[in-house]
């Protein structure tokens, strides 16, 4: 092989699936190569949840539920492994028992790996990585719009008077300015809320939302369409809990809402997404031990890949 050329993935043809590396996508790990362009890295942390444990196992899950992954993807007509050389940087160490304390080494280690520039998708992990990573894209980009996929708003103020969770990122994200107004969105909310006011308190955080039930109406099309129109041209950061998938096709994950979206209804919505400035993203909340068949760590791979998808092909 070119030294020149990207490192890809094991060889299927001489190395089974089920066989070889375990990293995403049986990639190269990052101290395999001399240099990298795309990063998938593990966030190993679940202290910040408020009902299932286990997202903490996400990471490996996940890359277990990538080895099926081929180099070509022809929804998006691109080889991304090939065109970008993507490695498994592994996953960020950080403290179980001091939410700060790994807020702060999260995000330590997302500075460095994307430090030059480097867009990093990142497997969680509950939903409170996110906020280390938009402080980490917001270091490098400035003022990020957001599009983030979930059942919830993730946008409440304290739980049991704790200020980071994974149900407050998204305030404290507002509140520290890394976020622009009125550009940025939620996709897939559905289910109870605390309060009338839980939605009067998200608007003013500059948010708009496509309600899940809205998607049956705008169709894929539509709701990226109105994405697009929001973001425009902004540094986007895309977060996607895998709860925005109905139970039926993410069962396992920490808060499970009924009538979320299918599998294909978001891997077509992304696919939408396709050539927005996108510097980052995450894939969260998979918690492996309330999964079968692999269903849920299978879609959130496919989620990964998609990802990396865009990010090779925007970058070609």
């Amino acid at each position: 092989m070119n030294p020149q050329e990207p490192a890809g993935q094991a060889d299927a043809l001489r190395i089974p699936r089920y066989a070889g590396p375990s990293t995403f996508a049986r990639l190269p790990r990052r101290e395999d190569v001399p240099r990298f362009d795309i990063a998938v890295v593990g966030a190993p942390f679940d202290s910040g949840v408020t009902y299932r444990p286990g997202a903490r196992f996400g990471p490996a899950a996940v890359r277990q539920g990538s080895r099926l992954l081929k180099p070509y993807n022809a929804a998006l007509d691109v080889l991304p492994f090939a065109s970008r050389q993507v490695v498994d940087a592994g996953d960020i160490a950080c403290d179980p028992f001091d939410i700060g304390n790994a807020l702060r080494e999260l995000e330590a280690g997302l500075r460095e790996l994307t430090g030059e520039g480097r867009p990093a998708v990142i497997i969680g992990g509950d939903h409170t990585v996110a906020l280390p990573a938009l402080r980490a894209a917001h270091a490098l980009h400035g003022p990020l719009a957001l599009v983030h996929f979930d059942a919830h708003l993730d946008t409440w103020d304290t739980y049991f008077g704790e200020p980071y969770t994974h149900g407050t990122v998204f305030r404290r994200a507002a509140e520290e300015g890394l976020l622009m107004r009125d550009a940025s969105a939620h996709v897939g909310i559905r289910g109870s809320l605390y309060d009338p006011r839980d939605l009067v308190d998200d608007a003013r955080f500059g948010f708009t939302i496509v309600h899940c039930a809205e998607v049956d109406d705008l169709g894929v099309r539509g709701v990226a369409d109105r994405i697009r129109a929001r973001v425009q041209d902004a540094p986007a950061y895309l977060s996607i809990d895998i709860d925005t998938l109905d139970p039926a096709f993410a069962p396992a994950t920490g808060t499970p809402e009924s009538g979320g979206l299918s599998s294909r209804e978001l891997l077509g919505i992304l696919r939408g997404l396709a050539g927005l400035n996108i510097v980052g993203a995450d894939v969260v909340e998979v918690a492996p031990a309330y999964d079968h068949a692999e269903i849920t760590s299978i879609a959130a791979a496919t989620v990964v890949y998609e990802l990396v998808g865009m990010l090779a092909k925007a970058r070609t």
